[in-house]
């Protein structure tokens, strides 16, 4: 199937993106709990940054951590929802494939923890 959408060039091809970008946001905070709590989370880490005696470097990778964290939450329920599109029944790759997406999002989890911790610790402890 083709898409009348494809082939758009300029301004109209960005138009579209952005409109996509903000149905697909949209669709995973209605839809997704692991998105909300996310995104959630870094709403209030983002804006501590500004409060925090960090270099601008630290702060930069401080946000940076909590914004991965919400693109590979986004890819993780994408995976989920092509799976669940394809077929509800219990099969081992559609288990596998989700097990790898929250795995990845697990990682994820772990480096905007350590990446704080290291960070804070250092300002803190020294």
């Amino acid at each position: 199937m083709y898409s009348p959408d494809k082939g758009k060039t300029g301004l109209k091809r960005i138009f579209n993106a952005w409109g996509y970008s903000l149905a697909g946001f949209k669709a995973a905070y209605q839809n997704e709990a692991a998105f909300r709590q996310v995104t959630w989370m870094s709403i209030v880490l983002i804006p501590v940054t500004f409060f925090l005696p960090v270099s601008p470097v630290e702060q930069a990778m401080m946000i940076f951590v909590c914004l991965f964290s919400v693109v590979v939450e986004l890819l993780n329920s994408a995976i989920e929802n092509v799976v669940d599109r394809i077929s509800l029944e219990r099969h081992e790759l559609s288990k596998r494939a989700k097990d790898m997406g929250s795995a990845a999002q697990f990682i994820a989890l772990l480096i905007v923890f350590f990446t704080w911790v290291i960070i804070l610790g250092h300002k803190f402890i020294n």
